[in-house]
């Protein structure tokens, strides 16, 4: 056991000062408010839980700015999409460890204590499956646990091109499973992750475009209860695609057809209408929402009002790890609603109400249920997962409570992140994790050689 004690901490039920927790084998214990410090408590000023990245898709943080040179026709999703398939046919299961250790790195540094790897980089080079057919699932795993990140691994069954079963492309050669194929790799993935603390499995059916109906049934009986996520409705030509094929919009199509529920995370759900967002919002499936990839692939802006006025639960994700941080996604969050609706403090919930802490607590609580965590924040029975902030940062100093928040979200940057721990374990300090070195170095070593 150890026990840490903070000035001030944001527990469940708000901020408090003087709180002492007790960490037993990675997970919360005991949280004491108002008590004195002891001799043997680590001390610090203010901590704020963990946050999950719901999504992400680790192997293109190692192409992160190879697609900002205009082309001789408009630049879009589907423009972006072919950079990203020549890089992952170059990838090796090495290369692949390497660049996802950096970005768990990065994402621990960032507050970010737990990550959805939406992993569909599967096979080797040629298409062929490895010997191991998790091969390249378990490099995450590695990575995970070289970062000591914890980890919601999601196998993603892709098998065609587009709505209706279509043939998939040569350059999708790595991704493509049958449905026994991936059968064999979520079980495969399961025993990969099983010496992780904490570490659990869902399945990922890819998007109605790579899945037909009776897969998509199979790959969700697959999941054996774990979380189910899908990519849906992030492009207006993917709804116009969809609405082509079956006569109804993504998100419609799902929740007439699949039932979502609160296993489920829809990612993006960028493009819907009324009726959608208010019958999402009522499912009580996650929208897993990515703003910073969502502007960076110029894809649309969620309708976050809408939804979260009807009780929608919404986690954020780094998706194309682009540009990774906790901070970073809630801030383009709230700005894209600002100038949607050419107002302020948009997504705060009502007078009076902070908005850096509506999103910190929304964030928390939904990416916790996308990833099937049984607890979530500083409280007995959660896991361990614990962020410090630098009180004396410049966007910080002075500030208590919520304004700290808003503080970091909107002012403060990558660098106020002063400690983390993660299951338990302290792997970032001062702002550092204790292998950015050696992780920066392997990563440079391997994307030097794939962009060459």
């Amino acid at each position: 056991m150890s026990t840490l004690h903070f000035g001030s901490a944001l527990l469940p039920s708000g901020w408090a000062d003087d709180v002492q927790v007790e960490v037993t084998d990675g997970a919360i214990t005991k949280v004491a408010a108002g008590v004195a410090p002891t001799a043997q408590d680590e001390r610090h000023k203010l901590a704020i839980p963990g946050i999950a990245s719901l999504h992400s898709h680790a192997f293109q943080r190692g192409m992160a700015g190879l697609a900002e040179t205009r082309g001789n026709t408009a630049d879009t999703f589907w423009t972006w999409r072919e950079t990203m398939y020549r890089f992952a046919l170059e990838m090796t299961p090495e290369d692949t460890e390497a660049v996802a250790t950096l970005l768990y790195v990065e994402m621990l540094e960032r507050g970010y204590t737990r990550v959805g790897e939406f992993h569909y980089l599967h096979h080797d080079r040629d298409g062929a499956p490895y010997a191991n057919p998790a091969e390249m699932a378990a490099r995450i795993a590695q990575a995970a646990e070289i970062a000591g990140i914890g980890l919601t691994l999601l196998p993603s069954f892709y098998a065609h091109s587009s709505f209706g079963g279509a043939p998939p492309h040569a350059a999708q050669r790595r991704f493509i499973c049958s449905i026994d194929q991936f059968a064999r790799l979520t079980d495969a993935a399961r025993v990969a992750v099983r010496a992780l603390p904490g570490a659990n499995v869902g399945v990922a059916p890819h998007s109605l475009r790579a899945v037909t109906p009776d897969e998509l049934a199979a790959v969700v009986l697959l999941a054996e209860g774990g979380p189910v996520h899908i990519h849906a409705a992030e492009q207006i030509r993917e709804v116009e695609e969809c609405v082509a094929w079956s006569g109804r919009r993504p998100v419609e199509w799902l929740l007439e057809h699949a039932a979502p529920d609160r296993r489920w995370c829809l990612i993006h759900a960028t493009h819907m209408t009324a009726t959608e967002t208010l019958a999402l919002a009522g499912s009580g499936a996650v929208a897993g929402l990515c703003p910073v990839t969502e502007g960076s692939l110029g894809d649309g802006i969620f309708p976050a009002r809408e939804y979260l006025g009807a009780g929608g639960r919404f986690g954020v994700g780094t998706d194309s790890n682009v540009l990774v941080g906790l901070a970073d996604e809630l801030r383009q969050l709230e700005y894209g609603q600002r100038l949607k609706h050419h107002e302020r403090n948009v997504l705060s919930g009502g007078p009076g109400v902070s908005t850096g802490r509506a999103l910190f607590d929304a964030a928390l609580a939904g990416g916790g249920q996308a990833l099937a965590q049984p607890a979530v924040g500083l409280q007995p029975g959660a896991r361990a997962d614990i962020v410090t902030l630098d009180t004396m940062h410049p966007s910080l100093a002075g500030r208590r409570g919520d304004t700290v928040l808003d503080g970091w979200i909107f002012a403060a940057g990558a660098d106020a992140v002063a400690c983390v721990w993660a299951g338990g374990k302290k792997v970032v300090e001062d702002g550092r994790h204790r292998l950015r070195k050696q992780a920066r170095d392997t990563f440079n070593a391997t994307v030097t050689r794939l962009v060459a």
